[in-house]
């Protein structure tokens, strides 16, 4: 009796001790908006300075930090462009943070305390958009430290991108999305991974979510060199127009309407965006390049727990172009660099876009994401590389048209659990694409209008379907170890109207990519990471088809080792030693309608990213980016990657006043590089500078740009080709290019109501 009284006398002091510790176990919760226009702020740090932890704001703004012992505590909360609030807590009370934007402060930029470590990149790209010019959204995309881009064909279509030692062409090699939706667009008419980000607002650009290599579970198809993932404005702070003017009759106008005005609910915010751009460029044939974008978005904290996204947006492009000229036509005297050897090259294209997200948060504080896309997009283009090499009488101009619809769906289920003193934050999720065109087509023309013949027509369906798993486990304040894996799944297929016989083969595939990264917070100013992982990029259904579904999905392995560190609060680094292999495949060549093995390919590289502030005014920024890029089997001197980037470099000086005269001035350097594999042909580098003025007063802001001030002439998109001209006996193998823009200086006016 005795022994099953001290038991129970036993149980009950546990029991006690238990409650015990429930009872003095708190929880901080609350919510972080921008109180100029109500948003929720993501990726907001909040810091207990007297326990050395904290946390970040999730996508609803919110925060938690669980289990102190204590009632009371001092918190530090900040966010870059936005003034630091200091506050008291009880763990009884939530809290309403509202931060009040400011001029940047690069103090506020914490290395090593985001809730998702891999988005410490991100914060680069805040302060970089606060501080560079841009004027289109591929300018934008230039802010991925070490990416270049190229235009070759009048403006409208897609940019050529080259990024860690890829020539990326149009995105095969790195994934592209705009608030979740696919950019790339696969089995494209032009090109595998098209991405055309020319239906962007620039001025609607909140942020850019990117990294570089194949490491992060979340993203799929064509994450080899990196990802990058638009995200635009949730809100306007006000209403303004602006209207720009500059060199070869560039003419701009951008309306940014605020729909519900200052006395609106803070928590809903809906807008609508236009922007109307012409110029006729400074080629000797007029580009007539006009294009329209129009853009509408609500965004609403719908109770305390959902947030429901809605935006609408369409454009639309057209164009004229001189095309790429070969070198001996300049030499010779032929036509001066910004003439045409065939001048009937331009297309048009259009996009529209409609997209939903529901974020909800459930009553574990577990997140919830829905989000369903739909996109329609038209291109047709007319080019002519090779000249009268194929058709000495009529010309070798090709017209590539297409006809798609995308449909989607993303699912994300995020949860964040206690694992004793460690902490896990899981992600599971599933991701659905079905792209279906109608008369993919490739034929041959002359002067736009005339049908020679079919090359290739047929109708395309693909289906990627994924799962996939992402765990962060916190093991210690110091010590984060991420690991994922992902599943994909492909269904290709390919009607070929030319043939006589309707037949519909169908291919499938599918991919596992393992994802393995290790975070070292060795000080609160240095986090030490270690990246590793296999990614992949798809083919096109008009190579998987033939090759019987061998080969379709070729791999990329790669490995990250590098840092952040800020030595001083005022500097903030970042330096990569990185190696990256990438598996056999075959190529669809969509100016040829062939498919071209590529044969396995390595890169390894150096990357050095410096932000620095001078003063409270004065901004430095440096990035340096070299590659060794390589065939894996050809042979010494014949291994060569025609057109890889070897050694890249941007940098510049930038003021930054709330009002008043700002300025800055940038460079841009690229040397020169193999055009082919044995390096007898080169695509010349070249160093540009630019610059720019602006005047901010209260009620509008006027500004002066300038492009190629030195006005140096250089090769913007180069390729080794072979060609013929209608006087010529026999082609001529050499470099051909598009010339890049000499001096120009625009002006603009924006007026804020």
């Amino acid at each position: 009796m005795k022994k099953l009284y001290g038991s129970k006398i036993a149980l009950l002091g546990l029991v006690f001790l238990f409650n015990t510790g429930l009872l003095f176990a708190h929880d901080i919760i609350g919510r972080v908006t921008n109180a100029q226009t109500g948003e929720v702020i993501t990726g907001a740090t909040i810091f207990i300075p007297s326990l050395q932890i904290g946390t970040t704001t999730n996508e609803l703004g919110a925060f938690k930090i669980k289990d102190l012992d204590g009632e009371m505590f001092a918190l530090t909360i900040s966010f870059v462009g936005f003034v630091t609030q200091n506050v008291q807590a009880n763990t009884s009370v939530p809290l309403d943070i509202r931060l009040e934007p400011t001029v940047l402060n690069l103090s506020e930029f914490v290395v090593n305390n985001q809730r998702d470590l891999s988005k410490t990149m991100t914060l680069i790209n805040k302060i970089d958009l606060e501080l560079r010019p841009t004027r289109s959204s591929q300018d934008v995309l230039r802010m991925i430290p070490g990416l270049f881009t190229a235009q070759h064909a009048g403006g409208g279509k897609a940019e050529q991108i080259f990024l860690r030692g890829f020539d990326i062409d149009h995105g095969t090699d790195i994934r592209v999305t705009v608030d979740g939706m696919p950019v790339n667009m696969v089995s494209h008419a032009h090109g595998q991974g098209y991405a055309d980000l020319h239906f962007l607002i620039p001025e609607l650009i909140d942020n850019v979510d990117f990294n570089k290599g194949p490491y992060y579970t979340q993203q799929g198809d064509f994450t080899t060199a990196g990802y990058a993932n638009f995200n635009t404005r949730n809100a306007l702070a006000r209403s303004s127009i602006k209207l720009e003017t500059g060199r070869f009759d560039t003419y701009r106008a951008v309306g940014l309407i605020d729909l519900l005005g200052k006395n609106a609910d803070s928590r809903q915010n809906a807008y609508f965006g236009s922007d109307l751009t012409f110029t006729n460029g400074p080629f000797d044939s007029p580009q007539n390049f006009n294009r329209i974008n129009l853009m509408g978005k609500y965004h609403g904290l719908i109770g305390s727990d959902q947030v429901l996204t809605v935006s609408l947006s369409t454009f639309t492009s057209r164009w004229e172009a001189s095309g790429q000229i070969p070198d001996r036509a300049v030499r010779s005297g032929l036509i001066n660099r910004f003439g045409a050897i065939d001048d009937n090259e331009g297309g048009n294209t259009s996009r529209t876009n409609a997209n939903i997200q529901l974020l909800k948060t459930l009553e574990n504080g577990d997140l919830l994401r829905n989000q369903f896309y739909y996109v329609k997009n038209k291109f047709q283009l007319f080019s002519n590389f090779t000249f009268f090499l194929e058709d000495p009488v009529n010309g070798d101009e090709i017209r590539q048209y297409e006809d798609r619809d995308i449909f989607g769906y993303n699912l994300s289920y995020t949860a964040e659990r206690k694992l004793g003193s460690m902490s896990l934050r899981s992600e599971a999720g599933l991701n659905i694409r079905y792209d279906k065109t109608k008369g993919t087509e490739l034929s041959r023309t002359l002067k736009r209008n005339t049908l020679l013949s079919f090359l290739a027509l047929g109708d395309i369906d693909e289906l990627n379907a994924a799962l996939y798993v992402d765990e962060i486990l916190k093991v210690s304040e110091r010590f984060t170890i991420n690991a994922g894996l992902r599943f994909d799944q492909f269904s290709f297929g390919y009607v070929n109207l030319l043939d006589s016989l309707y037949d519909h083969p169908v291919v499938s595939a599918n991919t596992v990519s393992p994802k393995l990264n290790f975070y070292y917070n060795a000080s609160p100013s240095v986090q030490i990471y270690l990246k590793s992982g296999i990614g992949f990029h798809s083919n096109d259904a008009r190579v998987v088809i033939p090759q019987n579904g061998t080969e379709i999905l070729p791999k990329a392995y790669g490995v990250d080792f590098g840092a952040f560190v800020k030595p001083f609060p005022n500097l903030f680094l970042n330096v990569a030693a990185w190696f990256l292999d990438l598996d056999q495949e075959f190529v669809y060549v969509g100016d040829a309608a062939v498919v071209e093995p590529s044969g396995k390919t390595r890169r390894y590289g150096l990357d050095l990213s410096a932000r620095y502030q001078a003063t409270k005014w004065l901004f430095v920024d440096l990035d340096l980016n070299y590659t060794r890029p390589r065939s894996r089997e050809g042979l010494e001197g014949e291994n060569y990657i025609p057109l890889a980037p070897t050694f890249t470099s941007i940098g510049g000086l930038t003021t930054k006043f709330a009002k008043g005269l700002n300025g800055s001035i940038r460079y841009r350097h690229v040397s020169d590089r193999p055009a082919n594999e044995n390096n007898t042909v080169t695509a010349l580098g070249y160093t540009l500078l630019d610059g720019g003025l602006t005047y901010t007063a209260r009620k509008a802001e006027f500004g002066l740009s300038f492009e190629n001030i030195l006005n140096v002439d250089w090769n913007e998109a180069q390729f080794d080709t072979e060609s013929r001209l209608f006087n010529e006996p026999n082609s001529v193998s050499e470099l051909h290019y598009t010339p890049g823009t000499p001096f120009f200086a625009k002006l603009s006016a924006t007026f804020f109501f």
